[in-house]
């Protein structure tokens, strides 16, 4: 099956990161201008190009693609979809614009963090034309039909340059990484807090933001619509507390973060299959949680020392 309904002129596209399943989705928006949100890695491109031929959205049909942020789950891609569908606007933040037009410090980058994961699972970075970029401020629309907006929502926390989207149709949010990953055949939701952009005030506010739209459900980038929207905000901002208090005191003791992760959320994982486990653990493991809330306690200290006594 191509794609699945999810709202009203919605359509859920299993972009196949690595050849899993239910892992990185891609969302069809259906209107007299259609809009992908999310082109997921360079190496799902195959499947997500094929899942459009199979919708029957054509090379000059595509009018726009909006990317949540600038991640190679989310946005490494949009280089590879951009030449096949040369209509379409790329739609992004205006931190991340230039890293789609030049990604050569924003592939380096990745390749620091993931070494040798980044070709066999993620690929890297096609640039995009500069004149096929279009910066979204926060509340700015991209115009999908006459009874159909998407409205960009700043929404830093996650990254800086990180934005969700709001479906006037449908209802629905496209929240990206703002709310965290939760993989459907693991169950549990886990805050998404890398390096180097993780702010927890940043963080809840973005939350917050969202909860005020109200919207009918959120589409997850890391996997799938949850109806429930209200109650999952209220989980991930709790989640997101949680998460850092432990951090926090670690940091404190001068112990392990990760290792104070591990022993006050590895029990979340009890009883998983071991095949989402390595999922869940490969897109959003402790380590790289860790080491994403060491850096936000890092400049948090820098910005906030300690008064001499």
């Amino acid at each position: 099956m191509a794609a699945t309904t999810v709202g009203d002129g919605v359509l859920e596209i299993d972009t196949l990161l690595g050849g899993w399943e239910r892992v990185t989705a891609g969302y069809l928006l259906t209107g007299e201008a259609p809009v992908l949100v999310e082109t997921g890695s360079q190496t799902s491109v195959p499947a997500l190009l094929g899942a459009l031929e199979e919708l029957g959205v054509g090379p000059g049909d595509l009018a726009g693609v909006a990317v949540t942020h600038i991640h190679l789950d989310h946005a490494g891609g949009v280089g590879d979809v951009a030449a096949a569908f040369p209509n379409a606007t790329i739609y992004v933040h205006e931190l991340g614009a230039r890293h789609l037009v030049d990604p050569s410090r924003l592939v380096a980058s990745a390749a620091q963090v993931y070494g040798g994961l980044l070709d066999s699972l993620y690929g890297r970075l096609t640039p995009t034309a500069a004149e096929r970029v279009k910066v979204l401020a926060d509340g700015e629309v991209v115009t999908v039909g006459p009874d159909r907006e998407l409205v960009a929502i700043d929404s830093p926390g996650h990254a800086k340059h990180h934005l969700g989207f709001h479906d006037s149709r449908s209802g629905l949010l496209f929240a990206g990484d703002a709310v965290g990953v939760r993989l459907p055949d693991a169950g549990v939701l886990r805050p998404a807090v890398p390096p180097p952009d993780f702010d927890l005030d940043l963080a809840l506010g973005s939350i917050g933001r969202f909860a005020a739209r109200q919207p009918s459900g959120l589409a997850l980038a890391h996997y799938g619509v949850v109806e429930d929207a209200a109650s999952l905000l209220a989980e991930a901002a709790e989640r997101l507390r949680s998460w850092t208090a432990v951090a926090e005191a670690a940091w404190k003791e001068d112990r392990d973060i990760a290792e104070a992760l591990q022993a006050s959320f590895g029990a979340d994982l009890v009883g998983v299959d071991p095949a989402a486990r390595e999922k869940l653990e490969t897109l959003n493991g402790i380590h790289s949680n860790a080491a994403g809330l060491r850096r936000w306690l890092e400049k948090r200290d820098q910005s906030h020392p300690a008064k001499p006594s």
